[in-house]
């Protein structure tokens, strides 16, 4: 029979190699989203405005990207 000793050593060593493994594959699975779905940027609100058929102003652009700085950084309420 196996000592306590070496459960206690073997129970560590698979958590370690299970939190390796998960951060790996969280960081991958990340990568591959925000390749796909990128962030909003400034040139990605003057495109939407001007399909709405708005003039984009320099601060009205600013403003939006503040507003949605602003909301990114609060927690929703339910």
């Amino acid at each position: 029979m196996m000592s306590t000793g070496y459960v206690i050593l073997i129970a560590i060593i698979a958590l370690a190699l299970g939190a390796v493994g998960g951060f790996f594959l969280a960081r991958k699975y990340m990568e591959d989203y925000l390749k796909k779905n990128p962030p909003v940027n400034e040139d990605m609100l003057r495109m939407m405005m001007m399909q709405m058929g708005q003039k984009p102003s320099e601060k009205k652009i600013r403003q939006m990207m503040q507003n949605m700085k602003n909301q990114a950084g609060k927690p929703e309420k339910k």
